[in-house]
């Protein structure tokens, strides 16, 4: 059996988890809103017309903050026509994904959904078809207390109280020629400098994210967060960063699609180098974080979704059945995100219900859920502290797109708030099971609470509405502590989680 050691020291910390790093996003698109979150007369429907079984999905996962309109929705978005008598709202051509949008649900509804699963918004303003003045009075109507036109139409609209929303996305993949409203960086750059500038007067507590490229092989990444954040440094907190991973862009082998979160990894340092290159340039003061806000493996619905009638209303739209070994993706992206906790600190598993989610849906039936939605539960869950640095000795492979990855894949977090250590791990091996050690001597007197295993024979099985439970993690007695090391064997193609007590 081959054989791999993970060292894990608690001086040697990355940084504090900003938990926001477990967040997630739902756009009006297919039918994420439309009998995904939100379906009156369902059998689960509560007052307000919200399906309870995905509330009750939504709870377990602890998604901490989610992004909302949009996506490629926000940037032709009118934010009033989600406001007011719902009788009185228009429908749209919804241009992004050539659908129609009825509007039932708008900001206000949306924040009264996140009060029911405990999570908090993060909200895109339109830079596409709109500018400045539409995003400063979207913050007045969400933020302002009262006494002015925009507060005080929302308490018309029955909300007295702000909604307090502190993250704020400036549009959305403004760099694509796909996006309405597409810009050049310096278009873009000088526009996100005034829209910052104006909203930062308007509610100076706000946090504000720029976007960075649409996804790393764009033929301008580099040059555009160069050029975007030369503009409007002063202005931003944060820049986004957006990737999925699919066969199609994996040469088809699966031992490289399964080592995308290396280039993961190196797609986060890269945009970290140019944000610290720009703050040099500036003799600036402030580092410029990173909210990695749409990821995830989406490659299973393109065909199925060439097929979609224009014009329809909440149509099957990237709705991907994930297979077992996406999950192992997943679980080896959320590894990534953790080990760079230091500078990405917020992300957005893209999406949360029904559109490349963890979390489906039958119109008037039940919902269910996905491979993915397991790694992610365990993350958020268990991976909430400070993030370590494991030092890692493992057995490596090449394969078409990579060359010396390891096939174990981990990382640690320590909550000294519970005193409690946990370690994620992947085997990317597709062969063979590989036995695992790991050196936890820096902790004193460690006790196992559980070991979660996630593996299943047929990599390519999913999960469905019939068989919901076909793939789920199990609870297993595999690791032996002694002397302040675990030995445990970690199988092929398998997501482990061990969760530690420091007594």
């Amino acid at each position: 059996m081959k054989k791999a050691k993970i060292i894990v020291d608690k001086r040697e910390s990355i940084a504090p988890i900003d938990n926001r790093i477990y967040g997630s996003f739902i756009e009006h698109l297919g039918r994420a809103v439309y009998t995904g979150i939100y379906q009156p007369g369902h059998p689960t429907a509560n007052e307000k017309g919200f399906r309870q079984d995905v509330i009750d999905l939504v709870r377990q996962l602890r998604v901490p903050i989610i992004r909302y309109p949009g996506g490629n929705f926000v940037s032709g978005y009118r934010w009033e026509d989600g406001v007011g008598p719902v009788a009185k709202r228009p429908k749209r051509l919804e241009l992004a994904w050539g659908v129609i949008e009825p509007n039932e649900i708008g900001v206000n509804e949306f924040s009264d959904w996140l009060k029911e699963v405990g999570s908090e918004m993060m909200m895109a303003v339109n830079l596409g078809t709109r500018g400045m003045e539409a995003a400063q009075d979207l913050l007045e109507y969400c933020n302002h207390p009262s006494g002015t036109y925009f507060s005080d139409l929302r308490i018309q609209h029955g909300y007295k109280e702000p909604h307090h929303i502190k993250t704020w996305c400036l549009g959305n993949e403004m760099d694509g020629p796909w996006q309405i409203g597409h810009k050049t960086a310096e278009e873009y750059g000088r526009l996100a400098c005034e829209t910052g500038k104006v909203m930062k007067w308007v509610d100076p507590t706000i946090e504000l994210v720029a976007c960075g490229s649409s996804h790393k092989d764009m033929p301008t990444f580099g040059t555009w967060e160069e050029t975007v954040l030369n503009h409007c440094y002063e202005q931003v907190d944060y820049i986004s960063l957006h990737q999925y991973y699919g066969y199609e862009n994996s040469a088809h082998d699966t031992q490289s699609f399964l080592s995308k979160g290396f280039e993961m990894d190196q797609f986060i340092k890269n945009v970290v180098s140019i944000c610290d290159s720009v703050k040099a340039k500036k003799k600036g003061k402030k580092d410029i974080h990173l909210s990695f806000d749409e990821w995830n493996v989406w490659y299973h619905s393109h065909e199925q979704d060439r097929k979609i009638e224009r014009w329809t209303f909440a149509p099957h739209q990237l709705e991907d059945i994930y297979f077992f070994e996406d999950a192992i993706l997943v679980g080896s992206m959320l590894i990534s995100l953790i080990k760079n906790a230091d500078r990405v600190k917020i992300a957005c598993l893209a999406q949360l219900v029904n559109v490349i989610a963890p979390i489906m849906t039958e119109k008037d039936g039940t919902a269910w859920c996905q491979t993915i939605y397991y790694p992610y539960m365990h993350a958020s869950l268990y991976g909430r502290g400070i993030a370590l640095n494991t030092e890692i000795q493992s057995p490596k492979y090449s394969c078409v797109q990579f060359s010396d990855i390891d096939h174990i894949d981990s990382v640690a977090v320590y909550n000294e708030e519970k005193s409690e250590v946990s370690i994620f791990a992947v085997n990317r091996h597709l062969e063979e099971d590989v036995e695992v050690e790991i050196d936890l001597r820096s902790f004193d007197n460690l006790s196992i609470i559980e070991e979660i295993l996630y593996e299943n024979h047929d990599i390519k099985a999913t999960n469905s509405a019939n068989i919901s439970q076909n793939i789920i993690p199990k609870k297993v007695n595999k690791a032996k502590i002694e002397n302040g090391k675990i030995i445990t064997v970690m199988p092929k193609v398998s997501w482990n989680v061990i969760r530690l007590k420091i007594n």
